[in-house]
């Protein structure tokens, strides 16, 4: 036994930043970034915290799921912003929402939805719950340095929520990390020890960009054909490729060289940027609400980013 999906949530902030609001305070225009990254705009938090959207996002998939919050034994968050080390996100959004159940965080960067359904599907296997938030909220604009043209342009801020039951619809799942910093980084501050004798990097999103994207497009087509090979099967039986949203030209480069058309990919980048653990709940909502989801439908959803980590799943909807 693993889980079914029984309903999706998603939230964004209000505020709307466009490529020319940007441009206005970072040497850049619309052109220069659709063309490397494929963003037209992305929602900005002003007023609310990772925790704030993630419990909107979860709100949402509650009501989409038919389910009470008080029927949820078990809330995994996942975020790279949230504003404390503890409490941790997952707790904060328990305490908005105002039930009593386990809380914990996953902390795997971008890649954290997918690391965040398998961990779900082993509560389930050992029968330790019944019905399971999944959320992914971010507040990336926190730790973006809004200097660095090559970053702030990316990122943006939102959440995305499922509600999982019991049933058979995880499918199967790869994971591939190798840790190191030197692609991607997001430090925290060294503190104030008088005994530390490390050097201060400064606390924002820091990414090497071309090494960023062979990771990327490597992952997409490696951890895709792994998969649909162990569990025999081909492109053709995937409904939908849900990708994490990270940059339009690694899903034009990864589709290329899994031959599969473009439109077989899900893509909402340009109107949301890259959102990390949030992008694909996010992306799933909306084909949920859209109507473009079909029971039985198989979905790939390959995730890539800090770590260095990637994750790949085969959901039926």
């Amino acid at each position: 036994m693993t889980f079914n999906v029984l309903g999706t949530g998603m939230y964004v902030p209000p505020r709307i930043v466009t490529n020319e609001d940007i441009s206005k305070f970072v040497d850049t225009n619309d052109e220069w970034i659709m063309q490397r990254v494929g963003v037209k705009q992305r929602h900005i938090s002003e007023d609310e915290t990772a925790a704030d959207m993630g419990c909107k996002a979860a709100l949402a998939a509650l009501e989409n799921s038919g389910v009470k919050k008080e029927e949820i034994d078990l809330i995994l968050a996942a975020s790279v912003s949230g504003e404390s080390i503890s409490p941790s996100v997952s707790c904060m959004i328990q305490n908005l929402l105002g039930v009593s159940c386990m809380a914990l965080d996953i902390s795997a960067a971008c890649s954290a939805f997918v690391f965040m359904l398998e961990t779900a599907a082993g509560f389930f296997a050992r029968g330790r719950a019944k019905k399971v938030l999944v959320i992914g909220a971010e507040r990336l604009s926190r730790i973006v340095d809004w200097e660095d043209r090559g970053t702030c342009v990316i990122f943006a801020d939102g959440a995305g929520a499922m509600v999982l039951g019991e049933g058979d619809s995880y499918i199967d799942a790869v994971f591939d990390v190798k840790g190191g910093s030197d692609v991607m980084d997001i430090p925290q501050p060294i503190g104030k020890s008088p005994f530390y004798k490390g050097t201060q990097k400064k606390p924002y999103i820091h990414m090497a960009g071309q090494e960023t994207f062979k990771f990327a497009v490597n992952a997409i087509c490696n951890d895709c054909t792994a998969l649909l090979e162990r569990q025999g099967l081909t492109m053709d039986d995937i409904k939908y490729i849900v990708p994490h949203q990270a940059n339009k030209r690694i899903i034009d480069f990864a589709s290329v060289k899994l031959k599969v058309p473009k439109e077989k990919f899900y893509v909402n980048i340009e109107r949301f940027g890259n959102t990390s653990s949030a992008s694909i709940p996010i992306a799933l909502d909306e084909l949920n609400r859209q109507g473009m989801l079909k029971k039985g439908d198989l979905l790939l959803l390959p995730a890539f980013g800090g770590g260095l980590a990637s994750a790949t799943c085969i959901l039926r909807w």
